[in-house]
């Protein structure tokens, strides 16, 4: 392991501690069970010396004939009576070693349990909530995948590690140094061979944790890809039914889905050589301790009860060696999935820098000589867009898709950033002087696509709205957005689920039900991007009687394709490849029989 992977490691795991911190009482507990698990595992084999010395060896001296002499009669007499104090109490010790041990293993396993659900549901709070306040460039150059499998799959692995790790670093090697002490408290000589074996167990321990990090990190994008192709699948389920596209969708899966499996394989791989070479090490350790047993000089210095606790120490230290091997792999994981996720939470949220506060705007719009382009492209989005809007005024974008008209609404909320030219003013304060809640607070935004939740009616209306809101209110958003018409019909009303982003609903309902949303909020800025663009004609109108209510106090921002819907605006701008190429109202732009005037006779034929 290289200096710079090994301060990697060092740093996210110092991280991931801090993290136990405010659970430092469980934490002290559970170390204190795992040492004392281990210290326990180490005073059983050191009982194994007195066992056989003062046991079965002075109850075999007490067996000499008593014809011998005077003086064999006293050490028989003797040894019977040690023999037999170390014989009667062995069984209670056993027991109790036992039973301690055994509530040592449930307070650290309780210990840790309760630490690593805690750890989960933090860090995945901590994940979500960063989400929530990315911008949103992050989130759209990010595979969906990847960003669900980070709560759930990344933050599973960490928890799990932490827990295995905590298990193998305390307990296992506790056990492993008391083992050690007692094989070197008994005969230094014959536990020279650890230190042969000591450094290739570590060099072969540093190069298959390499492996296993390299590995989890292929595994966590492998896992990611998994999630989004299954995610992808459900969303367009009707398309693929439709389109017979079942055999591509699950040809797409099998591959993801085998790299994966490949991907496990590998670390199964890694960590099936690991294990036996450990062993296969350890084994000539214990070879060297039999051999040196053998040796004339050796057995003089040797009991049978020294002899038998070396050897039981050491092979009571190859399991929890193995385990420490094993558990590598899960460490190894955990720090690869770590480092995904902090630096997930290292990413920059979204910039606040504004102070300006209002309770409510005025509603006056307008765009400087505005120049912006995406992050990554070469060509301008806007150029030079420059226009201004009164309170209570609708101003309505037309154009080509791709031309600009959303990005212009996008500007507007600050879903982007970084204009490479000019300004965009409220009430001629530019909208980055504002905090983000205030100016978002100004903005009710419909776009397009349609987001509802797996949640009533009701409650879909009243999302996310400052402060109590009450019945009456959400009726009365409804209705003027034309959605009670439908909502009467249902058999539950306003209470009615309507499944996971309205599924059960049509999908001119569920504009009618995110248009009531956004008059309930009651912004002075209300931006429709495409709002009407699932709605039949009669539909259309009811909502413009809606919108037509709320003009002499709201300033309105409308992206139509449907000119039906703006020739009452007071301005419309024809957007053309990120410029204004036309300006003026519905009757003076079919005057001048330029692109404005195309596109109505396209739509209407005259």
């Amino acid at each position: 392991m290289t200096d710079a992977e090994k301060n990697e490691v060092s740093i996210v795991f110092k991280r991931l501690l801090g993290y136990l911190t405010p659970m430092k009482g469980m934490f002290i507990l559970s170390v204190c069970g795992l040492i004392t698990y281990g210290l326990v595992d180490a005073t059983f084999v050191a009982f194994i010396k007195p066992f056989i010395d003062q046991g079965f060896a002075q109850q075999a001296a007490s067996t000499v004939p008593s014809g011998l002499s005077g003086g064999l009669d006293f050490v028989r007499n003797e040894g019977f009576k040690a023999s037999n104090n170390i014989l009667t109490y062995a069984p209670l010790v056993v027991i109790g070693l036992f039973s301690l041990r055994g509530l040592a293993n449930f307070v650290s396993t309780y210990s840790i349990s309760y630490m690593s659900a805690q750890l989960i549901m933090n860090m995945r709070q901590q994940v979500f909530e960063h989400y929530l306040r990315l911008p949103v460039s992050y989130i759209d150059r990010e595979n969906s995948g990847n960003l669900i499998s980070r709560v759930t799959f990344d933050t599973e692995q960490i928890a799990r590690a932490s827990g295995s790790a905590l298990i193998s670093i305390v307990r296992d090697s506790v056990t492993v140094i008391g083992m050690v002490s007692i094989m070197f408290y008994y005969s230094w000589k014959l536990s020279l061979c650890i230190l042969v074996i000591g450094p290739l167990m570590g060099l072969v321990m540093t190069i298959v944790s390499r492996r296993f990090r390299q590995v989890s990190r292929h595994i966590q994008s492998t896992m990611g890809n998994v999630t989004a192709t299954t995610e992808q699948m459900v969303k367009g389920h009707k398309n693929v039914l439709a389109f017979g596209g079942q055999e591509t969708e699950s040809q797409r899966f099998a591959q993801i889905n085998n790299h994966n499996r490949q991907q496990n394989m590998k670390l199964a791989v890694a960590q099936a050589i690991s294990q036996p070479t450990i062993m296969v090490i350890g084994s000539f350790a214990l070879a060297f301790v039999l051999y040196a047993a053998s040796l004339d000089s050796m057995q003089s210095e040797l009991t049978a009860g020294t002899f038998a606790t070396i050897l039981g120490a050491m092979l009571a230290m190859l399991q929890p060696i193995k385990s420490l091997t094993r558990v590598n792999a899960e460490f190894q994981r955990g720090i690869a999935a770590c480092t995904t996720v902090f630096a997930l939470l290292d990413t920059e949220p979204e910039a606040d820098p504004g102070t300006y506060e209002v309770e409510r705007a005025q509603g006056m719009l307008t765009f400087n000589q505005v120049n912006f382009r995406y992050p990554g492209q070469e060509k301008l989005a806007l150029n030079n867009i420059e226009f201004s809007v009164k309170p209570g005024q609708t101003l309505a974008l037309v154009g080509r898709s791709g031309s600009g008209k959303s990005t212009i609404a996008s500007l507007i909320t600050r879903f982007y950033t970084g204009l490479e030219q000019g300004d965009i003013r409220l009430d001629d304060v530019s909208i980055y002087d504002y905090s983000l809640k205030s100016l978002r607070n100004q903005v009710a935004l419909v776009s397009q696509q349609v987001t509802l939740f797996n949640d009533s009616i009701a409650n879909n209306i009243a999302y996310a709205y400052p402060g109590k809101v009450t019945r009456e209110q959400i009726i009365e958003a409804a209705t003027l957005a034309h959605a009670m018409e439908f909502i009467e019909l249902l058999p539950e009303g306003l209470d009615t689920q309507v499944g996971e982003n309205g599924v059960l609903l049509s999908g001119g309902q569920r504009q009618r039900i995110a248009i009531a949303r956004a008059m309930l909020r009651n912004a002075p800025v209300l931006i429709l991007d495409e709002a009407t663009s699932a709605l039949d004609t009669e539909s259309e109108k009811a909502i413009q009687l809606g919108l037509d209510n709320l003009r002499h106090n709201r300033t309105s921002v409308v992206i139509a394709h449907r000119l039906s819907t703006i020739e009452s605006a007071d301005q419309i701008l024809v957007i053309d490849q990120g410029k204004i190429v036309e300006q003026g109202t519905h009757q003076s732009l079919l005057a001048e029989q330029g692109i404005y005037a195309n596109l109505y006779q396209m739509q209407f034929g005259h």
